[in-house]
């Protein structure tokens, strides 16, 4: 087939009605010519479309069927049940928007007033040398307790110990002081004692030398 009757396919092989030996052949067509190519590619929002309406079309319909008399009244009953639907939705929407504005700075003060700040210590032991800092922040289960650690003369296991005002002791956490570097290290761990029922802080050694000893005011 010439060259002028390749060009003229670009829509039947779009559409994809070229039998399987003509849609081979124009195939290789299009690998030389890239002025089919972008004709393909133009069909294809058009190839779509028809796919979209073939599939919604029953098979019992003729595809140039035209309108029954009554479905631009269906249309437009639908459109408008559709509107009013809208409507009520956005109502509903509004009246919801009104109540949480109102709601919201009750719900603020309620929250606000719930709310604790956290609690934080630091102290120096000037015999170790060994700095830290507590923070610890209430929780249902007790407290979530942070440890900031200063200490240059590791390596060292070392434990946060809280101690209870009734005398009890629980491990926070534990970690390794690195060798020789001062700079702070930080962990994080929790404990059974809420944040009024510790009577101090203390990091201690593995071999339960005690380091510094942090004292809530």
């Amino acid at each position: 087939m010439r060259s002028l009757e390749r060009h003229r396919d670009v829509g039947a092989y779009a559409l994809g009605v070229l039998d399987e030996a003509e849609a081979f052949r124009f195939e290789d067509h299009l690998m030389e010519c890239p002025q089919c190519a972008a004709q393909v590619t133009e069909f294809g929002p058009t190839t779509r479309q028809l796919m979209l309406y073939r599939r919604a079309t029953p098979r019992a319909v003729h595809p140039f069927a035209g309108p029954g008399p009554r479905l631009l009244d269906r249309l437009l009953a639908e459109v408008a049940t559709r509107h009013r639907a809208a409507k009520r939705r956005l109502l509903y929407a509004v009246a919801a928007s009104v109540v949480v504005a109102l709601a919201a700075p009750a719900l603020a003060m309620m929250a606000g007033g719930g709310e604790k700040e956290a609690v934080r210590i630091t102290a120096t032991d000037e015999k170790s040398g060994v700095w830290a800092q507590v923070t610890t922040e209430t929780e249902a289960y007790g407290s979530q307790i942070e440890v900031k650690i200063k200490d240059a003369a590791g390596p060292r296991a070392c434990h946060l110990i809280v101690v209870g005002r009734d005398g009890s002791e629980q491990t926070v956490t534990t970690w390794m002081a690195p060798d020789h570097d001062a700079r702070p290290n930080t962990m994080q761990g929790g404990a059974a004692y809420h944040p009024d029922e510790i009577a101090r802080y203390e990091v201690r050694t593995k071999e339960g030398e005690r380091l510094v000893t942090l004292e809530p005011r």
